[in-house]
Order: C-alpha cells, then structure tokens, then sequence
C-alpha cells in the first residue's frame, strides 16, 4: 500500500513499521504469555519499598480523562514536596519508562505523577492510538493542574520530564506554561519534525506532498467506514534479520519482558493511518526560546539515532541551558536502565532549579 510506504517516510519513530504486520496479527504462544504476564503484574518495574503509588484521574482542557500514577517518598514528613510531571516515550505507557522514572525520582524526595497521554493506555479519548501536537501538549498542563491541587505539593516547584516522542510535548507545554519551573529531556524526538521532514529531514517535497494526498484520500474512506484506519503493527512480531538497529533495540525493549505492556501501542498495537496528519502541519517547538529563562536540561545518547534532536534544540534555546550526552549509550538505554539513566544529575537539577 502506498500509503504505509509514506508513513514509513514520514516518522522513522512509527518504529519500523515497514518490518511490521497488520494490527490484527494474532500474537504467538511467547506474546501471549507475555501479555498474560503483565495484565497480572500490570508494571515492567518492581515497585520500590520507599514509595507509595496510588492511580489517579484528572481531566484536560479539553475534557479528556487522563489516567496517571501518582508516587510518593514514603515518611515524607509534612512539608510540600518539589513535584514532577513525567510521560513518555510515544506510544508508551505508564506502566512502563516513565514510571520507572516518576518512581526513582519519588525515592529521591520528589512528588511524581507519571500519565498516559490522550487516546492511549489507561487514559480516555476516541478513537483509539491517536496522537496530536496540541492535545498531548495539553496533556501536560493538566498533569500540573493536578499536582499545583494537592495540598502535599509546592505548587511553585513544579518541573516536567520528557521522555522520547513526549519530551517534544513536553519543551512545548514548558514554552506556553509558565507555572513550570524546570524541564528535562532524554532521548528527546520533535514528532513534527520527524514526520513532516523525514528521518535527518530527508523527505522531499513531492514524498511530503504525495503523501498529503495519500492520507486526505484515506480520510474519505475512514468517513464512509465509519471508524478510521488502523495502520500496521508498530513493530514485528518477530525479527527476521535485517532490520535497522533502531528496530532491533525498540523490539528489544518493547516486545520482551523487558519492557512490554498489552496496552502499549508500541508493544503490540498500531497507530491510526492517518496519524501523522496533524503533525505534518503544526511545529512544535517554533517558541522553543521562550522555555527561558528557565533552565533546560537535554539528555540523550552518544549513539542513539536521535541524538540530533537534543543538539539541535541545544542551539536554537536560550540560555539557561545544558546538553549532556551519555557515552556509548543508545536511545533505548535512556528508557530503563538505570545504571546509564543520570538520576544523580535528574536530582540535582530538579532540586536546585525548583524554586
């Protein structure tokens, strides 16, 4: 189909779905015990003895009902906490990196609310595994209207972490709302670059173009069905040798123990055809300066395939501002492992700036 051909142009980050199948492959015996695995256990992280977690839901402005996973340093004492919104990567859940960030963080003194974004996981929205610019940018205002509520938050000393395809979100809700005092960033993806421009902004004008045409025709298709699209399954079943690096590691992370999750969409699910339509027209990060003058922390890998992004926003902010990059790691090695992810530095940051 021409169609998926174009998404595969236009957003590298659909992780390879040129290598994948349709959303409705039925899942081997390994998957299968996989997802049975997890719907018991429901997290790809042991929760930590020195934290509470307890699931919340709050509403944006657009009246979408979020689901999130507010954690808590035990013995906190009664003083306000400094407080963290964290979500991340696209297509990920909370149950997955962003919870093992928001729970190492609570260890460490912080309150944290990790969320899925609108359409996905846990949170609400129709139709299913859709993403848009605006509304997930929204989705992070709303987590800091949640936390500036409760009583046990300083609300002004509210930071924001971004992980992968939700830290552009992210840096774009710190531009906007000025009630965040801090932002950070690993493995950072501008989602509107990558699938209006291409991987390294490689598309053409006639490859954007005729994939414009592509998906406005399927929108005529989606509206006589009834229901929209689904595209192919994000990742393959299974590898079959050949694939890119960057699909190998996302299938190492997303579709082993390691990582996976049934309500990811990246794990086992597919995004809509027609996904990328909003992002093609709507830069995320054109006030990008206006993060200043609060501070900016950018984290990624020496050799991640999306160390760009981190570099290039590097040089367009302003002031204040830091850029650190992990020797040999690679954009996946900043969604779980700890012994790569710079918590020292998280912390340190978080707790000077935070006030």
């Amino acid at each position: 189909m021409k169609i998926l051909k174009f998404i595969v142009i236009v957003s590298i980050m659909m992780l390879g779905q040129a290598y994948g199948q349709n959303s409705k492959t039925k899942l081997n015996k390994k998957e299968k015990n996989m997802e049975t695995s997890n719907n018991q256990d429901h997290y790809t992280f042991k929760l930590s003895d020195n934290v509470t977690r307890e699931n919340v839901t709050f509403k944006n402005r657009y009246g979408i009902t979020l689901a999130g996973d507010l954690y808590l340093p035990k013995n906190r004492g009664k003083e306000t906490l400094s407080a963290l919104v964290i979500s991340g990567p696209f297509g990920a859940v909370k149950e997955q990196s962003s919870g093992l960030y928001a729970q190492i963080m609570a260890e460490r003194g912080f309150a944290t609310l990790a969320f899925d974004p609108s359409y996905t996981g846990e949170s609400g929205g129709m139709p299913r595994n859709v993403a848009s610019p605006d509304i997930n940018t929204e989705d992070f205002g709303a987590a800091v209207d949640y936390l500036g509520l409760q009583k046990f938050v300083n609300r002004e000393r509210i930071g924001i972490i971004g992980i992968c395809g939700m830290a552009g979100m992210a840096l774009n809700a710190v531009a906007v709302d000025k009630r965040v005092k801090a932002v950070a960033t690993t493995s950072m993806y501008d989602m509107t670059r990558v699938m209006s421009k291409g991987y390294n902004d490689s598309m053409t004008l006639e490859q954007r173009t005729a994939g414009l045409e592509q998906m406005s025709e399927q929108r005529w298709k989606d509206a006589e069905n009834g229901t929209p699209a689904a595209g192919p399954r994000v990742l393959p079943a299974k590898l079959v040798g050949g694939e890119p690096q960057f699909v190998v590691d996302y299938f190492n992370y997303y579709c082993t123990p390691r990582g996976f999750h049934p309500n990811s969409v990246n794990s086992n699910g597919s995004w809509l055809v027609t996904n990328p339509l909003s992002f093609m027209n709507m830069p995320l990060l054109s006030y990008i300066k206006e993060i200043s003058p609060r501070p900016m922390l950018l984290i990624a890998g020496e050799n991640a395939h999306s160390r760009y992004f981190s570099e290039d926003i590097y040089k367009m902010a302003a002031e204040p501002k830091e850029l650190i990059i992990i020797p040999d790691a690679v954009h996946v090695d900043l969604y779980d492992k700890v012994d790569v992810i710079p918590f020292d530095k998280l912390e340190a940051f978080f707790k000077k700036n935070l006030i």
